[in-house]
C-alpha cells in the first residue's frame, strides 16, 4: 500500500499524472526518444508514490526498453534505480538485486560517485529485507554491512569535495549514519546504534539543519526504538514525540499516524493501556483519512484489541494477587497445623499463576516480586527443584529489567542447584540463559562457550527442545557475532535436521513426561505446553488456568523452542490474543508460555520490522535523475515479517517503527524494525526530487487533542490544550458552559502536586476558546479555587488522589476570582492566529504570570527556534515598551537578534534601563553586532547575559564596543562562550575609570593567559562600582591570586566566585584574610573543587567566620570528617552571617552529616544546607562470580526482612504480601550499612543494637528536630534506604519550621527536604536571580 504523498491531495497526483502522460503522448510522436524515456519514468514514479506497483513496472520497463535501445549508457542509471526500487518494494529481491547490482556497475563505468552511492545504498536495503525476512541467508547480515558502509564512506566523500553543494550530501550522510544504527539495532546492539545515531543527530546540529527536517525525523524514530529496548522510557517518549511533531510539522500523516502507534506501544510497554489505546485512536484517525492504507488501519484494529485484552489480564492480576494475600494471611495462621503444606502448594501455584500473567503484560518488576515469593514458598517447602525453578524466574526478571549482572548471578544460582540434584536439563536451561545475558554484555565469545556448553548437557540428557534452542543459539553468535559463515551453515543443517525429528515426535512432547518431586500433592496444573510451530514459525499454546503444584521444567522444555536468536519468517495472522501472547527474554521469539514456570530466556533475532520511507534525492543531486519536475511524497507498505522467535514483550500491540518520511527524502533513509510486537504491515518508501515541505507550524511544546477535546457533550463547549502526552492522567474542568481537559501530571514538581501552577494551565486552556469578543479586551481569568466534589483542592493533594480523580471521570469546577489584562498574550494569540500557528503552551504559561508586570517578559526555556518565535517577536513589537527581556535556554539564533534589533530601533522608548538575557542558545559572534547597530540598545543596556552561547573571539571587536559605548551596563555575563586571551584583553582595553561595571561574569572560558587576566584584574581594581566577579572554571597562578587579594582589599566585593580555579589551600587562606580585613559583606563566595585540604582547612573556616557572607559554596573539596570540627566552630561563631552552605561531595560520611546538622541547634542564620554525595554507600558493588557458584544458603529466609524491592505492590498498603517476599538474596543482603538503616520491618530501632549505622540514623533525627531554622536541606546519593528516609522525613515535619508546612522530594537519587515558599531544586543555577552575577 502506498504511503502516499505527504500531504498531496488525490487531486493534485490525478491532475500531475495527466500531465505526464499528455508529456509522454507529445514525445513519443514527435519521436523523442529522451523525453519518451524520461516521461515514462516520471509516471512510473508517479504510480509508484501511489503504491501502484504493477501499473509502475510497466512504466518503468518502458523507460528501461527505450533507454537500452536508443540512449546512451549513462540514461539507464535512473531506469536500474527505479526498477531496483519497485521490486523492493514487492518483495521479488533477486530482480531488484539484478537491476541494483546494475545500477552500481553502470555508475562505476561512468566514474560517477554519486550515484554509486545511491546504488550502494539500495543495495544495502535490499539486503537488509532479506534479512528480516530469511531464517539462514547467511549473507545477507554481511553484504547489508558491506552496501552500507560502501553508502557512508562515499557519502563522507561527497560532503567533503563539494562544500557549496553542503545540502545534497548532507543528507545522504546524516542518513547513512541512519543505516548504520538500524542495523545494528536490528542486531540488538542498542549501544552501538545508539551511537550512530546520535552521531547522525550531531550531524544535524554541527551542520544546522533545520529542526524539522525530513532527516531528523528518521533519526528520533530509531533512537526511540533505541531507548524503548534499553528501558530508558523518558529518552524513548521524547523522541518518538519528536517524530511525530516533526512528522506534524511537515504536512505527513502517514508519518504522524505510525508515531503515535509507536507512542501506544511504548504505553503499553509500562501497562498504561488506556494511554495506549488513545494514542490508537489517534493514529486510527489520522489514517482512516488516508487512501490505500487498509493494512495500516487494520494493524491498528488489532493493536487496540490487544492491549484491550492486555488491561483485562491485569485486572485479572490485580484480583489473584488479592486472593494471594488472603492465602499468605491463612497460612500464617495454619503455621505448624497439617494444612501448612497445602496452603504452601496452593501459593506455590498461585504465583505460578500470577507469574505467567506479569509475564504475558510484560509487568517485569512484578514477575519479579511474584518470582521472590515463590523463592520463599519453596525455602519452605525444601523442594530444591521448585527453588531452582523459582531462581530461574528471578534471572528472567531481571534479564528483562536489563540488570545483567543480577540476572547472571540468578541464573548462576540455578545452574548451581540443578548441578546439586543431577537434573541436566536445567542446567542446560540455565546455561543457554546465561550466553544470552553474556551476549547482551557483549561477551560473544562468553556467551557462545555457554551456548555450546547448553547444548553439550541438552545432548547428554537426551533434550531436543534444548538442543534446538541452544543450537539456534550458537548459529546466531556464528553468523551475526563472529561472521563464520562455514560453521553457521553446519549448525543450520543440524537445526533443520533436529526440527524434522521434533515435527515428528511433537505429539509426545508433553507435560506428562516431565514430572516434580512433589507431583503427588497439592493441586494440579494442566500446562499444555507445547509449542507447535508452523513451517511460518507461528506458534499456537493453549493456556489453561487449572491450578497445580509444580510443573517447571516440563514447561521449560517445551518453551525453549522459542529462545534461539535466528529469525524464521513470520507471517502476518489477522488476530492475536491475550492468552496467546508471551514475552520471552530479550526478544526471542514470542512463544506463548502457558506454564507459571517457563523461563527459558532467548534474546536475539528477529524483531518486528517497518522499514524506513526513503527519499531518492534532493534537487541538488538530481544530475542524472529523468524526472525534471518536483514530486511529492513516495511510499509504500512493505510486508516485513518477523519472526516469531524475536517478538519482544508478546502482549505489546504492533509498533509501528517507521514514521514518515516527508517531501526530499533521502534514499538511504528508512528507519529501523520494530523489536516488539506483532509481525505486521511495513513500510518502505521514497520521496522525489526538488519537493520542498510546504508544512503547517507545530509550535514547540504545543499538544495534541485530549480524550474529548474535539467533541460535543450535551451542549457543552470542550477544549483542551493538544498535548504530546497522548492524554494520560487528564482531568475535566467546568468553567460555566465550558469544558476542559488538562493532564494534571505536568502540574507535579519536585514530587509534589502544585495547585498553582494546575491554575496557569486552566486560566491559559481556557482563554483560548472564550467567544471573540471577550478575549478582543485581553482579559485572562484569575482562577480562584478548583472544587472537586465540593472540596477545594490545594497543594497537599497527594499523587494518588490525582489519579483517583481522573479516573472518577467527573468534573472539577472551576471559581473565577477576577479577570486581569495581558495585552502582550492577547497580542501574542492574536498573531498566532494570523499566522495560523499553534500557539507554545510553555510560552503561554510564562505570559500568564500574574507575579511580574507587562514590561518584564521573561520566556525562558519555551523551545523557542528562529521560526516558532516569529508570532511573538511581531506581539512584542505592537506591545513596544520592555524593560526586561529574557529569551534564555531557547534554541535561538542570530536572526531572532536582528529582529530584536529593528523591534528596538523602531521603538519609541528611548531610555530607562534594559535587561536582556539571551544565555543558553546558539547566538553567534554576530548577534552582538547587531546589538553595536542599534542605538537605543547601546543608550539603554544595563545587564547583558550572554553565556552558554558560543561567540568566540570574533566577538571580542563588538564586545569592546559595547564596553565602551553602553555607559549604563553593571553586568556582564560571557561565561562559557568560547573565548581566549585574546578577548580579554580586549575587555580590559575598553574599560576606563568611568565604567559602571560592577558586576563580571568571565568563567569557564579557556584557555586565559596569565597576562590577559592580570590586565583585566588590574583594570577592575580601578572600577569605582565594581563589587562581583566570577571566575569559575579558570585555573589561577600565584599572581593572579596576588591581583585578586588586590581587588578583594580595594573593592567593596559582594560576590566571589572561584569555583574549580585550582586555587589550592594556600592561596585561599590569602584571598580570605584579604576579605576579611575588608569591611565589607559578601552576598556569596564559591570555593568549590578548588583542591582544598583538611590540613589547611582550619585556618580557612577561622577566616571564612570574620567575613560576612550570605551565601557559601565548599563543595567538592577533600574536607572529610577531621574537617568537621572547623566547620562547626565557623557555624557556631555569633558573628555567622551563613544563610545559604555547600558542602556537597565533601567526603564527610554520615557521621559528618550528623555533627554539621547537631552544630545548627545554636545557630539561628543558616537557612539552606546541602550535603549531598558525601558517603560511599551509593557507590555498586561488583559482582564476584566465584560466590555465585556457592550453593544458595539457607539462612535467606533470615534476610527476608531487608528486602528493599518491596514497595510495587499494586495495592499499596497491604503488608500480607511485602512480608511474604525475600530479599534480594545474597545480593541487597551483602550491604550492612544498608541493612542496619532499614532494619527488619522498616524500623531503625529494631536494629540499631545490632549495628551503629542506624543509631546514626537516630542521631541524625534528633539533630534535624533541633535546627528549626533551617528550610531547605539536600541529603541526595547518601546511600539512605527509604525508612531512613521517612524517618528522617519525619523529623524534618514533626516541629514548626517557618511559615509554611514541610514538604519533600525523594525519588531514586534525589533527597531534598523543604518547606512552602522555598524550592529546593528545579531552578537552573544560571536562572537563579539572587545568586546571578
Amino acid at each position: 500500500m502506498g504511503r502516499g504523498g505527504g500531504g498531496r491531495s488525490k487531486k493534485d497526483d490525478e491532475e500531475e499524472l495527466r500531465a505526464a502522460k499528455r508529456g509522454y503522448k507529445e514525445a513519443l510522436a514527435e519521436g523523442n526518444r529522451e523525453e519518451e524515456a524520461r516521461w515514462a519514468n516520471v509516471i512510473g514514479d508517479i504510480h509508484k508514490r501511489r503504491g501502484e506497483y504493477v501499473e509502475a513496472l510497466r512504466w518503468l520497463r518502458t523507460d528501461y526498453e527505450v533507454s537500452v535501445k536508443h540512449l546512451p549508457q549513462r540514461h539507464l542509471l535512473p531506469s536500474c534505480q527505479s526498477l531496483g526500487e519497485v521490486y523492493l518494494r514487492l518483495g521479488r529481491f533477486s530482480e531488484a538485486l539484478a537491476y541494483q547490482k546494475k545500477h552500481l556497475q553502470l555508475a562505476k563505468e561512468s566514474d560517477d560517485l554519486v550515484e554509486q552511492q545511491r546504488a550502494s545504498t539500495q543495495l544495502g536495503r535490499t539486503y537488509h529485507e532479506i534479512l528480516l525476512r530469511s531464517e539462514n541467508d547467511h549473507c545477507a547480515i554481511r553484504n547489508a554491512k558491506k552496501y552500507f558502509k560502501s553508502s557512508m564512506k562515499m557519502a563522507r566523500t561527497l560532503k567533503e569535495k563539494s562544500p557549496s553543494q553542503k545540502s545534497s550530501f548532507l543528507k545522504e550522510l546524516i542518513d547513512a549514519y541512519n543505516n548504520m544504527g538500524m542495523l545494528e539495532l536490528e542486531l540488538d546492539n542498542f549501544e552501538e546504534a545508539e551511537k550512530l545515531l546520535m552521531q547522525g543527530l550531531k550531524i544535524c546540529d554541527d551542520e544546522e539543519v533545520n529542526q524539522y527536517d525530513d532527516a531528523r525525523t528518521r533519526l528520533h524514530h530509531n533512537l526511540g526504538n533505541v531507548y524503548t529496548e534499553l528501558r530508558n522510557w523518558n529518552k524513548a517518549k521524547g523522541h518518538i514525540e519528536k517524530d511525530i511533531e516533526i512528522c506534524r510539522k511537515i504536512r505527513h500523516p502517514q508519518g504522524e499516524a505510525k508515531g503515535f502507534i509507536n507512542l501506544g506501544e511504548l504505553h503499553s510497554r509500562v501497562q498504561k493501556y488506556e494511554d495506549a489505546k488513545l494514542c490508537y485512536n489517534e493514529a486510527l484517525q489520522i489514517a482512516k483519512c488516508l487512501e490505500d492504507e487498509d493494512a495500516l488501519i487494520e494493524q491498528i484494529h488489532q493493536n487496540i484489541e490487544t492491549v484491550t485484552k492486555a488491561a483485562e489480564v491485569l485486572e485479572e492480576l490485580k484480583k489473584d494477587e488479592q486472593k494471594l494475600k488472603k492465602l499468605v494471611r491463612d497460612t500464617s495462621s495454619a503455621r505448624g497445623t497439617s494444612k501448612e503444606r497445602k496452603f504452601l502448594l496452593e501459593q506455590h501455584t498461585r504465583l505460578d499463576n500470577l507469574i505467567e500473567k506479569a509475564r504475558m503484560i510484560c509487568a517485569w518488576q512484578k514477575h519479579k516480586e511474584f518470582s521472590k515469593g515463590k523463592k520463599r514458598v519453596a525455602n519452605e517447602l525444601c523442594d530444591k527443584e521448585k527453588q531452582s525453578d523459582s531462581l530461574l524466574s528471578i534471572g528472567e526478571s531481571y534479564q528483562k529489567l536489563r540488570n545483567f549482572s543480577k540476572a547472571r548471578k540468578w541464573y548462576m544460582k540455578s545452574w548451581n542447584i540443578y548441578r546439586s540434584i543431577g537434573n541436566l536439563e536445567g542446567q542446560a536451561l540455565a546455561k543457554v540463559n546465561i550466553g544470552n545475558v553474556l551476549d547482551s554484555c557483549g561477551d560473544w565469545a562468553g556467551a557462545l562457550q555457554a551456548f555450546e556448553e547448553g547444548y553439550r548437557i541438552a545432548m547428554e540428557g537426551d533434550i531436543p527442545n534444548v538442543q534446538l534452542s541452544a543450537l539456534e543459539n550458537m548459529h546466531y553468535s556464528h553468523m551475526v557475532r563472529f561472521d563464520n559463515i562455514a560453521e553457521a551453515k553446519k549448525l543450520q543443517q543440524k537445526i533443520d535436521s533436529l526440527k524434522q525429528i521434533l515435527n515428528q515426535h511433537e505429539a509426545r512432547d508433553t507435560v506428562s513426561d516431565y514430572c516434580s518431586e512433589t507431583d503427588t500433592e497439592g493441586g494440579n496444573v494442566s500446562d499444555n505446553m507445547l509449542d507447535p510451530e508452523d513451517d511460518n514459525g507461528q506458534v499456537e499454546n493453549k493456556y489453561s488456568m487449572e491450578p497445580g503444584d509444580d510443573v517447571t521444567l516440563a514447561s521449560l522444555v517445551h518453551k525453549s523452542r522459542s529462545s534461539s536468536k535466528i529469525k524464521a519468517p513470520k507471517k502476518h495472522s489477522p488476530s492475536k490474543q491475550v492468552d496467546e501472547l508471551c514475552d520471552m527474554a530479550g526478544g526471542t521469539r514470542t512463544v506463548l508460555n502457558r506454564s507459571c514456570t517457563n523461563h527459558l530466556v532467548g534474546r536475539k533475532r528477529v524483531r518486528v520490522v517497518l522499514s524506513d520511507d526513503e527519499t531518492e534525492e534532493s534537487p541538488e543531486s538530481v544530475q542524472y535523475r529523468k524526472t525534471s519536475t518536483s514530486q511529492a511524497d513516495r511510499m509504500s507498505v512493505s510486508d516485513y515479517r518477523a519472526n516469531s522467535n524475536r517478538y519482544q514483550d508478546a502482549l505489546h500491540p504492533n509498533e509501528t517503527r517507521d514514521a514518515s518520511c516527508p517531501a526530499e527524502e533521502s534514499i538511504c533513509s528508512f528507519k529501523s524494525s520494530s523489536p516488539i510486537g506483532h509481525a505486521f504491515e511495513g513500510e518502505l518508501g521514497a520521496s522525489s526530487v526538488g519537493k520542498g515541505s510546504a508544512s503547517k507550524s507545530a509550535v514547540s511544546g504545543s499538544k495534541f487533542s485530549t480524550p474529548a477535546s474535539n467533541s460535543q457533550h450535551e451542549n457543552q463547549n470542550v477544549f483542551g490544550l493538544q498535548s504530546t502526552e497522548a492524554a494520560h492522567h487528564f482531568w475535566a474542568f467546568r468553567i460555566g458552559e465550558h469544558l476542559i481537559y488538562l493532564d494534571v501530571r505536568a502540574c507535579v514538581h519536585e514530587g509534589a502536586f502544585s495547585i498553582e501552577s494546575l491554575k496557569v494551565e486552566v486560566a491559559c486552556v481556557y482563554y483560548l476558546q472564550i467567544p471573540d469578543g471577550k478575549r478582543a479586551k485581553g482579559l485572562l481569568p484569575i482562577i480562584g479555587e478548583l472544587k472537586y466534589c465540593g472540596k477545594a483542592l490545594d497543594d497537599t493533594t497527594s499523587i494518588d488522589y490525582v489519579d483517583q480523580v481522573a479516573s472518577e471521570q467527573k468534573c472539577v469546577d472551576v471559581v473565577i476570582d477576577d479577570w486581569v489584562p495581558k495585552c502582550l498574550m492577547k497580542l501574542y494569540v492574536d498573531f498566532c492566529t494570523k499566522l495560523s500557528e499553534a500557539p507554545n503552551k510553555k510560552l503561554l504559561t510564562k505570559l500568564y504570570n500574574l507575579e511580574v508586570s507587562e514590561d518584564e517578559v521573561i520566556i525562558s526555556d519555551c523551545g523557542l527556534q528562529d521560526l516558532s518565535i516569529t508570532p511573538f517577536l511581531d506581539a512584542l513589537r505592537s506591545h513596544k515598551t520592555i524593560a526586561v527581556l529574557d529569551l534564555s535556554h531557547n534554541l535561538l539564533g542570530n536572526q531572532t537578534i536582528e529582529r530584536l534589533q529593528h523591534i528596538f530601533s523602531s521603538s519609541s522608548q528611548t531610555y530607562g534601563g534594559l535587561t536582556l538575557d539571551l544565555h543558553c542558545n546558539r547566538f553567534g559572534p554576530t548577534a552582538l553586532f547587531q546589538i553595536c547597530e542599534c542605538a537605543i540598545m547601546i543608550d539603554r543596556l544595563e545587564v547583558l547575559n550572554l553565556s552558554g552561547n558560543r561567540l568566540t573571539d570574533a566577538c571580542s571587536s563588538y564586545l569592546f564596543t559595547i564596553l565602551q559605548k553602553c555607559k549604563a551596563l553593571y553586568s556582564l555575563n560571557i561565561e562559557q562562550c568560547s573565548i581566549t586571551s585574546r578577548t580579554v584583553q580586549k575587555m580590559a582595553d575598553a574599560l576606563h575609570e568611568g565604567s559602571v561595571l560592577s558586576h563580571l561574569s568571565l568563567g569557564k572560558n579557556n584557555p586565559i593567559s596569565g597576562n590577559a587576566m592580570l590586565n583585566l584584574l588590574s583594570r577592575l581594581a580601578s572600577l569605582m562600582r565594581f563589587s562581583e566577579l566570577s571566575l569559575t572554571g579558570i585555573k589561577l597562578n600565584e599572581l593572579m591570586v596576588d591581583k585578586l587579594c588586590l581587588l578583594a582589599r580595594s573593592s567593596c566585593l559582594s560576590g566571589f566566585l572561584l569555583g574549580g580555579t585550582s586555587i589550592g589551600p594556600m592561596g585561599t587562606i590569602r584571598l580570605t584574610e584579604a576579605l576579611s580585613c575588608a569591611s565589607q559583606e559578601l552576598l556569596r563566595l564559591e570555593l568549590s573543587n578548588c583542591g582544598l585540604t583538611t590540613p589547611d582547612f582550619t585556618q580557612i573556616c577561622t577566616n571564612l567566620s570574620r567575613i560576612n557572607i550570605l551565601d557559601l559554596n565548599i563543595g567538592g573539596n577533600s574536607i572529610n570528617l577531621e574537617g568537621c570540627d572547623a566547620i562547626q566552630a565557623m557555624l557556631v561563631n555569633p558573628q555567622c552571617s551563613i544563610r545559604s552552605l555547600t558542602l556537597d561531595r565533601c567526603n564527610l560520611g554520615l557521621a559528618g552529616i550528623v555533627r554539621v546538622i547537631q552544630v545548627l541547634s545554636g545557630n539561628d542564620q543558616l537557612e539552606e544546607l546541602h550535603m549531598a554525595e558525601n558517603t560511599n554507600l551509593t557507590i555498586e558493588r561488583k559482582m564476584q562470580y566465584d560466590e555465585d557458584m556457592q550453593e544458595v544458603s539457607t539462612s535467606t529466609e533470615q534476610k527476608q526482612c531487608n528486602n528493599p524491592e518491596t514497595d510495587n505492590d499494586i495495592s499499596p498498603g497491604n503488608i500480607a504480601l511485602e512480608n511474604m517476599q525475600v530479599a534480594d538474596s545474597e545480593d541487597e543482603a551483602d550491604n550492612e550499612n544498608h541493612r542496619a538503616v532499614s532494619g527488619p520491618h522498616g524500623s531503625c530501632a529494631s536494629s540499631s543494637q545490632k549495628d551503629p549505622s542506624c543509631q546514626i540514623i537516630q542521631e541524625l533525627a534528633h539533630a534535624l528536630i533541633s535546627a528549626k531554622q533551617l528550610m531547605v536541606l539536600d541529603l541526595s546519593q547518601n546511600g539512605l534506604s527509604e525508612e531512613a528516609i521517612q524517618s528522617l522525613y519525619f523529623a524534618w515535619a514533626s516541629g514548626p519550621r517557618g511559615d509554611g508546612m514541610a514538604r519533600k522530594h525523594v525519588n531514586k537519587e534525589v533527597v531534598h527536604f523543604s518547606v512552602d515558599g522555598m524550592k529546593c531544586c528545579g531552578l537552573k543555577p544560571c536562572c537563579r536571580r539572587d545568586l546571578q552575577m
